[in-house]
């Protein structure tokens, strides 16, 4: 399917990414939720340590990243994308066969290339180099996607795991990435124009654009600590959500239901952002993502027994919060730099969420789950300081685009 310029219709675009996104965060951000019983009860290897391979592979994607986004840069989507579905078919296939816990551990480390290499923060930056300036709404179109990631893919795992065995269930999972993914995203990402040619071209969203903008290291610096925040409570409250409710007096059955509630919220926010996104800077987006968040996190803090209303609240703020992540530094750096910044944004926040979910951990065990959310509390409110202060540092940039 093309248009008029002979180019793939974007629709055909985003909905093969955006099944090869499903499949993606469900075999790694996701994996531990349903996989990790299942392969303790089957191996007896340590309940942290196979959780732990969740985190491995965040920091291999965190320290892989920068180097992601110039070959993103300089050659497009094309190669990442193959080499992401490559690196999670090894890794899973590695990891099902694995005889012992370092060999595991060490498929993870596989699997980290292909998160590297597969999820948003790549992906962003590939449809950034293809699309420029008109990228925000494939961005916010990818995410509706990835938000079914937990819907698809827990009940299909459990199935597997129940019918198969956990060791089958990454097997499969392995061939879906080589037929399915692959081909899926082999035939969407073209191979793109060099950028030394692209930078001769008449098209003003690939020639060279200025080198720096006003403000620019503060604004890089802000946007980067304010991304990684959320990412890491995000990653704390993901892992012990079901603690965080019981903590609160919610029987276990009840709780499971409400966080069924946790996907459609972030989903719900998307499609918002999807209608209205336009006609509004992508600041506004990260405005609300941080308040959204806090107030969730200031409700559940004080025990408000509008629980429905909390997770629905706070969902909506983490799951926008994703999109500021790709179309914020598109609209603040412009598409020309956004694959090497973005590159560079992905790093901290990557190696953030690989240690917040045993940093959470440890504080649960030394300080109890009320504490715990009160800290996830004042991270929450910094972070709507910070980006009061990346509006101050920006509203140059943002008049320029308005």
């Amino acid at each position: 399917m093309t248009d008029k310029n002979g180019e793939l219709d974007r629709r055909a675009v985003i909905t093969a990414l955006g099944l090869a996104q499903i499949l993606a965060w469900g075999t790694s951000f996701y994996f531990p939720a349903v996989f990790a019983t299942a392969i303790v009860a089957d191996t007896g290897w340590p309940l942290a340590w196979v959780v732990s391979g969740t985190s491995i592979g965040l920091l291999v994607a965190g320290l892989i990243s920068p180097q992601v986004g110039r070959i993103i840069d300089r050659h497009g989507g094309r190669p990442v994308m193959l080499a992401s579905s490559l690196f999670f078919t090894v890794g899973l296939a590695g990891a099902g066969l694995a005889p012992n816990l370092p060999l595991y551990l060490l498929a993870w480390a596989v699997i980290g290339i292909g998160m590297g290499t597969g999820l948003y923060d790549a992906v962003f930056a590939a449809l950034g180099r293809l699309y420029g300036h008109d990228a925000r709404g494939p961005i916010t179109n990818l995410t509706l996607f990835g938000g079914f990631a937990s819907t698809v893919c827990w009940p299909l795992s459990a199935f597997m795991i129940d019918h198969a065995g956990w060791r089958v269930a990454c097997l499969i999972y392995a061939g879906l990435h080589l037929a399915i993914a692959l081909p899926l995203q082999m035939s969407v990402i073209r191979r793109a124009v060099p950028r030394a040619v692209s930078d001769k071209t008449d098209n003003p969203d690939l020639r060279a654009e200025p080198a720096r903008i006003e403000n620019e290291t503060l604004i890089f610096a802000l946007l980067a600590v304010l991304l990684s925040i959320a990412a890491g409570i995000g990653s704390i409250v993901i892992v012990n959500f079901m603690i965080f409710l019981q903590a609160r007096g919610v029987d276990y059955a009840v709780a499971v239901s409400l966080g069924a509630l946790f996907g459609p919220a972030q989903v719900g926010a998307r499609v918002v952002e999807r209608l209205f996104g336009k006609s509004y800077h992508p600041i506004w987006t990260m405005v609300a993502s941080c308040t959204l968040m806090a107030i969730g996190l200031l409700l559940l803090l004080f025990s408000v027994p509008a629980l429905v209303l909390i997770i629905l609240i706070y969902g909506a703020g983490y799951g926008i919060s994703w999109i500021g992540r790709g179309t914020l530094p598109l609209a603040l750096f412009g598409p020309r730099r956004f694959p090497r910044l973005m590159g560079k944004l992905a790093f901290p926040s990557l190696i953030v969420q690989a240690a917040a979910p045993s940093a959470g951990a440890w504080l649960i065990e030394a300080r109890g789950a009320d504490v715990t959310i009160g800290v996830l509390t004042i991270l929450a409110l910094i972070n709507v300081v910070l980006i009061g202060a990346l509006w101050t540092a920006c509203r140059a940039r943002i008049s320029e685009d308005a």
